[in-house]
């Protein structure tokens, strides 16, 4: 209780703070991240504040730094990558021999090596060759063995690289580094291997998600982004396993070390999107695969619809998008998506108009006079533009039929822009109004 002794201890805890920033400067170094919003709090309580949450500070930064960051990032344990590496050599070299594949080590600005691999199929004159396509590995996974497969089958250039700490790459998977490894791994592509950004698409599997969006908000120029098995954030599947009672400690841990904030990033980017939901998935819900609803999947759809269109999207189109996701296979959606009498023409038409006489960066301000039953047919149709289903589990690859181009909401001739909005009213004539003000 003596002023002199808090004084004290006050003093510790700030020199234990600079070590802890110390010890981590060279993670923290690099490219810009987003960083989660300071709690704002009066100066009369920020000294008490500051020692009741040193402890705290100083378990988050033993779990990141301990086993926190291997539970996350499994790939990067060096046991797991002894007991893979036959694996990983025979996929390299099938790489090398079939593909023709180039192997580069690529330095990032925080001094980490990252191992990738190109193919170039640019030469061969298919259909895809001219796009790169880069892949963003899960967090056990390696290009060796992993998501690259599938854009290859798909006659894509592709180029592959590995998590820092993973295989060839130097480092740890902190989400700076990470992020580090992305823009040196873009910065290649486009400056050694040639590629406009316009030409370069970014899939990722799982984890890989946060790397992938980072690179769509930093490089908006990007063709488009590909993301398979991912989610929205990573705090509620982390607390998913641990103890309720470790909450407050998990949530600062996950806030201040491993802020994986896949949806805030992907708001960033006004691209196509493509997000692709495994029905089965056992990792990325937060109850189990039967419970499809607790899939994260689902609330990075609607993170992503909610900020471009907030005027489609209000409760009504909500609800609408929630049945949706809640069919388990493509039958039962396509019963739900006729249930709401969903005209595709007729969306198209509304979106198109709008496109043509307004700025195209998002949030579009589109639903705003129209009627519920309006709203909640465009929150369908943009929602099955938006999200595929894939009737499996999270690890199954996904074969390269599914690997397809975003959807791109084509232009209206000018000319045109009436009249297809009238071909877009038809089969609308026996349903009540809607609302809609067409100049």
């Amino acid at each position: 209780s003596s002023p002199l002794l808090l004084c004290y201890l006050y003093r510790k805890g700030i020199r234990f703070c600079r070590l802890i920033e110390y010890a981590t400067k060279l993670s923290k170094a690099g490219v810009s991240l987003l960083k989660p919003e300071p709690k704002h709090r009066g100066t009369a309580d920020t000294v008490l504040n500051s020692m009741r949450m040193l402890p705290c500070h100083i378990i988050s930064f033993l779990i990141a730094h301990s086993f926190g960051r291997r539970m996350l990032y499994p790939g990067s344990v060096g046991l797991l990558q002894k007991a893979m590496r036959p694996m990983l050599q025979q996929g390299q070299a099938r790489l090398i021999e079939e593909f023709d594949g180039q192997r580069n080590k690529l330095v990032a600005c925080d001094g980490n090596e990252i191992d990738a691999m190109f193919v170039d199929r640019r030469r061969e004159g298919g259909r895809n060759g001219n796009t790169l396509v880069i892949c963003c590995e899960g967090n056990a996974g390696f290009y060796e063995v992993g998501c690259m497969s599938t854009p290859l089958e798909g006659g894509y250039s592709v180029l592959g690289w590995n998590h820092p700490g993973f295989a060839g790459s130097t480092g740890v998977p902190f989400p700076q580094n990470e992020a580090n490894a992305m823009d040196v791994v873009i910065q290649f592509a486009v400056h050694k291997l040639g590629f406009q950004l316009s030409d370069i698409m970014v899939y990722a599997w799982s984890i890989g998600g946060f790397t992938a969006s980072w690179a769509a908000m930093s490089y908006p120029e990007i063709k488009a982004l590909v993301l398979d098995a991912s989610f929205d954030d990573l705090l509620p599947l982390a607390l998913k396993v641990m103890p309720d009672s470790w909450r407050p400690l998990v949530t600062h841990t996950v806030r201040q070390y491993m802020n994986l904030n896949n949806a805030e990033q992907l708001c960033k980017y006004h691209g196509p999107i493509l997000l692709i939901r495994r029905t089965k998935d056992e990792i990325i819900t937060t109850t189990g695969p039967e419970d499809i609803m607790s899939n994260r999947g689902n609330d990075l759809l609607l993170k992503l619809l909610q900020f471009r269109y907030p005027k489609v999207m209000t409760d009504e189109g909500i609800r609408a998008v929630r049945h949706w996701l809640g069919a388990t296979n493509h039958v039962e959606q396509a019963s739900v998506y006729s249930s709401y009498e969903v005209d595709d023409d007729w969306c198209t038409s509304v979106m198109q108009s709008y496109q043509t006489e307004r700025e195209t960066m998002y949030p579009w301000s589109v639903g705003e006079d129209m009627a519920p039953e309006a709203r909640r047919q465009l929150a369908l149709f943009l929602a099955q533009k938006y999200l595929r289903n894939f009737e499996t589990t999270h690890c199954t690859p996904l074969p390269s039929t599914e690997f397809q181009d975003p959807w791109r909401l084509q232009r209206a001739p000018q000319g045109d822009r009436r009249a297809t909005w009238k071909r877009g009213m038809k089969g609308m004539e026996q349903k009540p109004p809607v609302g809609i003000c067409c100049r």
